[in-house]
């Protein structure tokens, strides 16, 4: 079986605040080298006035990597889209989805899915700067701007300005009553709108976003749409990217086991601690590796309780391994189970 064309949008990993950052992109990597990563939601100015290495930095072992911007003034996306690139990033996305106080107050997020006009001048203002794709992540709706004539008018309106590329969390947003967690879970899933969607711009990408937990999932709604996107449960239970390489991108190779991809972190985490990094800050990304499986309480408590005090290094994490049956350190995700799309 030779690898497959498909692009990195097939399959990604959504943008989570206070998650997705460079460690945590750095132990998905050993889980699978094609699906699509993306940054923190990083705000324009942050990037703008703030410590660049800080809100930037990562490793060439993240590739595919995109960068979501949070903003709506034209110029100073157009401005951090520049400086995308020349940091190395593949894409630049712009969070249309977001429903927190602190992104409404400054004006952009899913609040900008009420002002379409705005966001198209975004988009063409950061296409102006960078050769870099420049995609829009949204909602369904906000508020009781809900009807599918709304979500169209939107993505119209953008596409119009260049972008292509639409990832669509297919969950309308309350911009007031819901906290955002709530909001990534109350409001009914629609699947239905993105799908027609995709039938009614058929030259758009539209990926679709929100409650999707599995990789056999995922394969079945790429049957009709262009890719897409994974969000807590990817963070949750990590080895569910496992077997993304093989059966969703269709590369040759068997999936890593949760072992081997254990081993291909730990250079990295022993050059983090060389820096001064505590141990816990890499670690706690992986504390979702085992879980529903014999070992798991052993991983995280060991990790959890001993990953924070000083001094704390890879002789914790090798703690932590050895309470975990080589049954389920060495297994495979879906051997034997599924075939590529």
């Amino acid at each position: 079986m030779t690898a497959s064309p498909r692009p990195p949008h097939t399959l990604s990993v959504a943008p989570m605040m206070d998650w997705t950052d460079r460690h945590c992109r750095a132990f998905h990597r050993t889980l699978s080298r094609r699906t699509l990563l993306y940054t923190e939601m990083v705000t324009t100015g942050a990037i703008l006035h703030g410590d660049h290495e800080r809100h930037l930095g990562f490793g060439p072992v993240e590739h595919p990597l995109a960068l979501q911007l949070g903003g709506s003034d034209p110029a100073a996306l157009a401005e951090c889209a520049r400086i995308a690139q020349d940091w190395g990033y593949d894409e630049v996305n712009l969070n249309c989805g977001c429903p927190s106080d602190r992104v409404q107050n400054g004006s952009f997020g899913a609040c900008l899915m009420g002002t379409p006009g705005v966001v198209a001048r975004a988009v063409e203002a950061m296409r102006g700067a960078t050769s870099l794709p420049v995609t829009v992540k949204h909602r369904i709706g906000i508020d009781d701007m809900d009807s599918y004539d709304h979500l169209t008018r939107f993505v119209r309106t953008v596409a119009e300005a260049g972008c292509g590329t639409f990832i669509v969390h297919a969950r309308k947003a309350w911009l007031s009553g819901l906290s955002p967690k709530e909001n990534r879970t109350l409001p009914p899933l629609r699947y239905e709108l993105v799908r027609q969607l995709k039938a009614d711009f058929p030259h758009l990408t539209i990926v679709l976003n929100g409650g999707v937990l599995t990789l056999d999932a995922a394969r079945e709604h790429l049957t009709w749409a262009d890719g897409v996107m994974i969000g807590r449960a990817a963070y949750q239970d990590p080895f569910i990217l496992a077997a993304a390489d093989r059966d969703v991108f269709g590369e040759d190779g068997m999936p890593p086991t949760r072992r081997e991809a254990v081993e291909a972190f730990l250079p990295y985490v022993a050059a983090e601690l060389e820096q001064g990094q505590p141990l816990n800050r890499m670690m706690k990304h992986t504390l979702g590796l085992f879980a529903g499986q014999p070992g798991a309480r052993h991983w995280k408590r060991t990790l959890s309780e001993r990953g924070h005090l000083p001094g704390a290094g890879l002789d914790v994490v090798r703690e932590a391994l050895a309470g975990v049956p080589d049954s389920v350190l060495d297994a495979r995700a879906g051997v034997g189970e599924s075939q590529p799309v």
